[in-house]
């Protein structure tokens, strides 16, 4: 299995490809391909994005079958479920590289931003529950001169929102803490642009060399 800086480097690399519009024939998915991966995998990293339609991982960074193991919730949020997913892939297949990918406009953030400007009395306890992962992330920024700039508002929350996502992952579970100490894994958080493709990873990255 690669180490968590190659497979950041092949996220960035396949990104680039995405943007440019040079996508790899290799990620095509051809019947050798499914064989090989009928029989197990290997993904050289694990994506927790956001479920939005624009934002499909395997697209966005140019990759074929077998590469990625991605868990795709509204609002990219942290709950047990997606703990248990995360540690599942690092666990059973030696990924080292753990990518909390959000995006621009995200429309979780979105509707929490306006659940605690205006509260609604009759919201879906289910999306009440996505609300409140994200609530303690953005909270915050109302208090700042932040509320009267909706576009900076929501940007700020948007990647506020990444960095708890990605702490959690880091510090909410005793398999991933000892995989961080032990054996190099690596969790980054990254923004998606819907507008231009590019993905900008800030949060969590190694030092160069």
């Amino acid at each position: 299995m690669i180490s968590a800086r190659e497979a950041l480097e092949r996220l960035q690399e396949g990104n680039h490809r995405f943007v440019s519009g040079a996508r790899s024939s290799d990620t095509l998915a051809s019947q050798k391909r499914r064989s090989e991966l009928a029989a197990g995998q290997e993904p050289f990293a694990i994506i927790l994005g956001c479920s939005d339609s624009r934002v499909p991982a395997e697209i966005v960074f140019d990759q074929g079958l077998g590469d990625l193991f991605v868990i795709r919730v509204a609002g990219n949020i942290v709950a047990s479920s997606q703990i248990g997913s995360v540690e599942f892939a690092a666990e059973r297949f030696g990924t080292r590289l753990v990518v909390v990918l959000g995006h621009s406009q995200c429309g979780a953030v979105l509707a929490t931003l306006e659940e605690l400007q205006q509260p609604t009395d009759n919201q879906s306890r289910n999306l009440r529950s996505i609300v409140d992962r994200v609530r303690p992330s953005v909270e915050a920024l109302l208090a700042t001169e932040l509320r009267h700039d909706p576009e900076a508002l929501v940007r700020d929350a948007v990647r506020a929102n990444v960095r708890v996502s990605a702490r959690h992952l880091r510090h909410g579970s005793e398999v991933l803490e000892q995989l961080i100490q032990r054996d190099g894994l690596l969790v980054v958080g990254a923004e998606y642009s819907l507008e231009t493709g590019v993905v900008d990873f800030f949060d969590g990255m190694p030092k160069a060399g």
